[in-house]
């Protein structure tokens, strides 16, 4: 809620918390970051992972012989800790 400074005339405006989220994540999207929270996979292991890496919550991580693979970020890490996964 917007509150007058008593100090001028103006409004202030709280600021607002980044988010890392801007939409729900579906619950084949939780199930992968479930899977990743014991072990990196394979990048083309599941199909919602762009959509997670689009959304900060995953990264890829070059392996041996070139070979990439798919791990948690910190902010996916979170969303499980919010969850009370972790």
């Amino acid at each position: 809620m917007n509150q007058p400074d008593p100090n001028t005339n103006d409004t202030v405006t709280p600021a607002r918390r980044p988010t890392i989220l801007r939409r729900l994540l579906s619950h084949h999207e939780l199930a992968t970051l479930l899977l990743l929270l014991h072990a990196p996979i394979d990048a083309s292991a599941k199909p919602e992972i762009p959509q997670l890496y689009e959304a900060g919550l995953v990264e890829t991580v070059s392996g041996d012989a070139g070979s990439s693979h798919i791990r948690l970020t910190p902010e996916g890490d979170a969303v499980l800790r919010g969850l009370g996964v972790k």
